[in-house]
């Protein structure tokens, strides 16, 4: 049967051994004070308050779980008639996420989720998250470092502006099948071309001393002319080309302007 105990002052409890009781609970019109530990035993606890004030350092959710971290766990922020808000663990992907959901907190795991945006503070350390302004400053925008732009699979720099790679020590950059090292462009893929080609009706055009530096063996004739250089033989230069189309393929020197007007005068 229901029974109300009225008091016109506090109201003490004393629990515990002795007649003094070592443990207290005080209710008057303000407080309801437990000197010692509460432990609440059921299915709900819920606070109608406005104000929850913890003391201590570190808060444990999902207490009960004994097993492998199979159990997602979190908090729940009410957004009224919006679907709630979670920050929670998510034990499938072993990270942590934050957005909005329509499961409620009676659930057992988050099933569905909508990833919502956090602001955080430009970072002071290698290991703090960075916004995407700081990202922004240092490789995309205005105020970047040399104004290097990187949109999708392009990087550009502003009209005019030089764009450098510079590999610590003896580093190349690589792009595609050529190796750029130093001063030496090279190729990766055994055995493969490096093509030189302008768009449309541009040309090649080498504004300094071409050299060829060392002697070649005779390459194998094909429909496009191939120049090299040999040890020099009668046409007195050692720069030698063939061609499948000419002279059947069979390789000739270019004859040097000395070697021409002797041969010119020789035969009168």
């Amino acid at each position: 049967m229901a029974k109300t105990l009225r008091t016109s002052g506090d109201y003490t409890i004393k629990t515990g051994s002795g007649s003094g009781g070592s443990n207290t609970v005080f209710l008057n019109s303000k407080f309801t004070r437990v000197l010692g530990d509460l432990v609440v035993e059921g299915t709900r606890t819920e606070l109608n308050t406005s104000t929850l004030t913890i003391e201590d350092q570190f808060l444990t959710v999902n207490k009960n779980n004994s097993t492998a971290d199979t159990e997602d766990a979190g908090i729940f922020f009410e957004r009224g008639s919006e679907n709630n808000a979670v920050f929670y663990w998510d034990a499938g992907n072993d990270e942590f996420q934050l957005g909005t959901t329509t499961n409620v907190p009676s659930d057992t795991a988050i099933t569905n989720i909508t990833l919502a945006n956090l602001k955080v503070a430009d970072p002071t350390s290698a290991e703090h998250a960075a916004s995407k302004s700081y990202v922004d400053s240092q490789v995309g925008g205005a105020s970047a470092v040399g104004d290097l732009f990187i949109t999708g699979s392009t990087i550009a720099t502003p009209s005019n502006a030089d764009l450098t790679l510079t590999p610590g020590g003896t580093g190349a950059v690589d792009m595609g099948a050529i190796r750029i090292r130093d001063n030496h462009i090279e190729g990766t893929r055994s055995n493969d071309d490096i093509l030189i080609q302008p768009a449309g009706t541009g040309a090649v055009v080498i504004q300094d001393v071409l050299t060829f530096e060392a002697n070649a063996s005779t390459p194998t004739a094909s429909a496009i002319t191939k120049i090299y250089s040999k040890t020099a033989a009668g046409g007195g230069t050692g720069v030698f080309f063939n061609n499948s189309s000419v002279n059947s393929g069979t390789e000739d020197e270019l004859i040097s302007k000395k070697k021409a007007t002797a041969i010119a005068i020789a035969l009168g």
